[in-house]
């Protein structure tokens, strides 16, 4: 297999492609940029995607650059969205890029990644530059875009300021002599940006390569931290575990093709099992790539415990009366499961109940208002498939 049809595994769409081939039989490593944007604090298997292409850059003696947005962040990446972004400050911002790296180097080596914050340079930038940088791209140019097209089209108002999005994307380029960018595929009009201004500075332009975007928990919203259709980086052996268990059976073979990279004979081989074995299998192994082997051991044993054998697992949380519900001596349902701070809302709970997803000591009950009062025992509470909790006076 030639290098450039290695490097086209798993990807959407090359620009650039006879000019990227010709630079990988070139005598120097070449600079593979990916941006990430710090808008929450954790990274997400949708990251994983374009993190496993740096790293097999990494792999062929590439550098990596991995560029944390904290000055894009201040805009928000209008890419496939219908509204604007809201505003995080800068103190938001840098909390959650302090654990953006660790949890980058969870998948990319260490000594081989180059970072930079791209508040290095714009930070530095007067107005005037500002309004150079402006000048690059036209209204028109700006509206080829799908999504602002379609906000255009449908007058939903678009700021100024996103427009300047891409602009400041592509400098990134400019600035660290990339010669090749990796994103997702809705980012392909914001690396062509960067492309642009390389030719307009008179240097050579970036390959461009865009990966195809993972499907969210729900089977059809591409993932995201907006949605909440996510898995992060940091989510605990059991969270993850028992996230992924929950995705559609149609969705985990795109899982083992962009996160395992499963080639189409590996597939097909699991693809004639059952999908219950593969979804065990998968589950398993991106816990021990994230945790540890024997942790993911350790969820696959409870989850067949509690989903196969019927009972309930070994290790659950347990509240005491007083943590739960410190002033009264009986409450509701909603009241003390949002106590336990394991749920979204109280919205989310009481829809949870209505629609026959919480247990009480395994009998279901579907009124949210049903009220418990303090007792000796332990009751165990079980919402979906997924949480259980134990409450004892």
């Amino acid at each position: 297999m030639s290098l450039i049809q290695t490097i086209s595994i798993n990807t959407d769409t090359i620009i650039g492609e006879s000019e990227l081939e010709d630079r990988l039989h070139g005598n120097r490593p070449l600079r593979i940029k990916l941006g990430v944007d710090p808008t929450r604090p954790d990274l997400t298997f949708g990251h994983l995607v374009v993190f496993n292409k740096l790293r097999q850059f990494q792999a062929m003696g590439h550098e990596a650059i991995l560029i944390i947005g904290d000055f894009t962040t201040l805009i928000g990446d209008p890419s496939g969205r219908s509204s604007s972004r809201p505003q995080l400050t800068r103190e938001e911002i840098r909390t959650n890029a302090e654990t953006y790296l660790d949890q980058a180097f969870k998948v990319l080596n260490r000594d081989k990644t180059t970072v930079y914050y791209n508040s290095e340079w714009f930070d530095a930038m007067n107005f005037e530059d500002c309004l150079k940088l402006a000048r690059k791209m036209t209204v028109a140019r700006m509206l080829e875009r799908d999504d602002f097209a379609k906000r255009y089209a449908g007058n939903t108002p678009i700021s100024i300021i996103e427009f300047l999005y891409p602009l400041i994307q592509g400098y990134d380029s400019l600035k660290i002599h990339a010669d090749v960018e990796i994103g997702g595929t809705d980012q392909l009009f914001n690396m062509l940006v960067g492309r642009a201004l390389q030719k307009d500075a008179g240097k050579q332009e970036q390959a461009v390569i865009t990966m195809p975007l993972l499907v969210g928990l729900d089977g059809s919203m591409k993932m995201s931290k907006s949605a909440d259709n996510y898995i992060a980086f940091t989510d605990s052996p059991k969270e993850m575990f028992g996230k992924i268990m929950s995705i559609p059976d149609a969705t985990m073979w795109d899982y083992y093709k962009l996160l395992l990279e499963f080639d189409e004979a590996r597939l097909e081989k699991l693809q004639a099992g059952h999908p219950m074995d593969a979804k065990k299998s998968l589950a398993s192994a991106l816990v021990g790539q994230f945790h540890s082997m024997e942790k993911a051991r350790h969820e696959l044993q409870q989850f067949e415990q509690v989903f196969s054998k019927n009972k309930l697992p070994d290790d659950m949380p347990t509240f005491t009366w007083s943590e739960l519900s410190p002033d009264a001596e009986s409450n509701s349902l909603v009241n003390l499961m949002a106590a336990s701070q394991l749920f979204e809302s109280k919205g989310a709970i009481r829809r949870l109940v209505e629609q026959g997803g919480v247990k009480i000591d395994s009998e279901k009950q579907n009124d949210p208002n049903f009220t418990l009062s303090r007792n000796n025992a332990a009751t165990i509470i079980q919402a979906g498939k997924r949480i259980f909790f134990k409450l004892v006076g």
